[in-house]
């Protein structure tokens, strides 16, 4: 990797920005709070079920300004120590890459766990670090990405609960009543998004999974 790239030069630059666009997806997915994000939504939306609402583009939208909202001070501390520097040409590229790794590893290693850790050093066959920031990326993201699947799925979960006991309830009553060719989740569909409406759903949801980083 050279140490300088002329930023000026047209080419060059049009290369960064089109390199750097087709490893967006793979860098919000793997390296960001976007993954528990959006599969907490899904889930919600899955929990009422209703299919197309939210649509699609309203949860990813969502999800995205909530990840710029968790990832803020990751990236102005990148910006501040690694690319306003590098832009300045105070340091080399390679200094630039080293000193936004740091910050960017912090905030990974706060969500994971140390048994996906473990898991992916053993398979690895490399021994643990003295201290975690020694951690080599290779390890780093796959743990962060199944850290972050397990605790997506444990408040997906939780989700679930109030819901499916308003469609057990409804289902009984329904077949107590003798109706059972009506579809219980057209009768629970309106009881469950009254529920979701009374206790000011997306302002907890929401809240709770801003907190849920740490």
């Amino acid at each position: 990797m050279p140490d300088t790239i002329d930023l000026n030069n047209p080419v060059m630059a049009a290369f960064l920005v089109i390199s750097f666009l087709s490893l967006l997806p793979a860098i919000l997915v793997m390296f960001t709070s976007f993954t528990r994000i959006v599969v907490v939504l899904s889930f919600l939306r899955q929990a009422i079920g209703s299919q197309q609402i939210p649509p699609n583009p309203v949860i990813i939208g969502l999800s995205l300004f909530l990840t710029l909202f968790v990832m803020g001070p990751t990236v102005t501390s990148v910006s501040k120590d690694s690319i306003t520097p590098y832009m300045e040409k105070q340091i080399t590229l390679t200094e630039a890459v080293r000193r936004a790794e740091s910050p960017v590893k912090s905030f990974m290693l706060r969500q994971t766990r140390e048994k996906d850790i473990a898991l992916f050093l053993n398979l690895a066959r490399e021994k643990a670090p003295a201290t975690p920031s020694e951690l080599s990326m290779r390890i780093v993201v796959p743990a962060f990405a199944i850290s972050e699947l397990k605790t997506a799925f444990e408040i997906g979960f939780l989700l679930f609960l109030p819901f499916l006991i308003i469609d057990m309830v409804v289902a009984s009553v329904l077949l107590s009543m003798g109706m059972m060719m009506l579809p219980p989740v057209m009768v629970s569909l309106p009881f469950k998004l009254l529920l979701f409406v009374l206790v000011d759903g997306w302002n907890l949801i929401v809240g709770s999974l801003m907190r849920s980083f740490h």
